[in-house]
């Protein structure tokens, strides 16, 4: 099965002739080397190839957006504090701690020539993300969360970027599409056992297809199955190592992108 993606680029007005399909994903950026979603993690995931970003997104307690895939601060900086009771100049505050804004991350995004792949994690972050990069005619974006009331406020306010819906094993992918009203299912199937490309059927693709709408598959570091998703006609593969995704001739490419 094959996919033309020119319409989609088209209506979303993403760049047309960006890197190759299907996209590499950087899971929280290169979060396999470095530290998750942090400006470090983002740069390089781009020096090793990777078209878009996967991050997450967080509201501090006076509305500052930032980018984390947690509200506490325990699992990855060893700090017991909330990103949700604090102000941003109090995270930013905090020794040892790398909680990135969303601006300053899209701002990379523009430098490097890099796509968003917004994942909503606290509510109220969609509208101000969204908000933020149309002001910035920064339209390489997407938007998308397990939360379908969250992508649905989206599509309900008109939003103008292509939403995601993600969805867990087990759960019907196209049921939760129609809910969230989503331009991509973004199947989060990396614990569906050691096959879990085997669930990504003729049947699903082409129903998805036939819906008018894109996939992407789940953060994938094992090689043989990457191997195998890459020749699905999807969208894009989040990955926490991209250099699995990228030649070293793709990653020249991409330092070189960035001037």
């Amino acid at each position: 099965m094959t996919r033309d993606f020119q319409a989609f680029f088209a209506r979303y007005s993403w760049p047309a002739a960006k890197g190759r399909l299907p996209f590499c994903i950087g899971h929280r950026g290169a979060s396999g080397h470095e530290r998750e979603n942090t400006i470090t993690a983002f740069r390089r995931a781009a020096e090793l190839g990777a078209e878009m970003w996967e991050l997450d997104t967080q509201l501090t307690r006076d509305g500052v957006v930032v980018v984390s895939h947690d509200d506490h601060l325990e699992r990855v900086f060893g700090i017991d504090r909330r990103i949700s009771e604090m102000t941003a100049a109090e995270l930013a505050a905090l020794d040892g701690v790398d909680v990135p804004s969303f601006s300053e991350v899209a701002a990379l995004g523009r430098a490097t020539g890099t796509g968003l792949y917004v994942e909503l994690k606290a509510p109220g972050t969609g509208v101000a993300c969204w908000r933020h990069l149309a002001e910035m005619n920064q339209r390489f974006a997407c938007f998308g969360s397990f939360d379908t009331a969250q992508v649905r406020e989206l599509r309900d306010a008109g939003c103008d970027f292509p939403l995601s819906v993600l969805i867990r094993v087990g759960h019907d992918p196209h049921a939760l599409g129609d809910e969230a009203g989503a331009d991509i299912l973004h199947l989060c199937w990396e614990r569906a056992g050691e096959r879990p490309q085997d669930l990504v059927t003729e049947t699903l693709m082409h129903r998805a297809f036939e819906a008018d709408r894109e996939i992407v598959l789940w953060h994938e570091e094992r090689r043989s199955i990457l191997d195998d998703i890459m020749k699905l006609p999807v969208l894009g593969i989040c990955t926490d190592l991209p250099d699995l995704m990228r030649s070293s001739t793709e990653r020249e490419k991409a330092v070189g992108r960035q001037g």
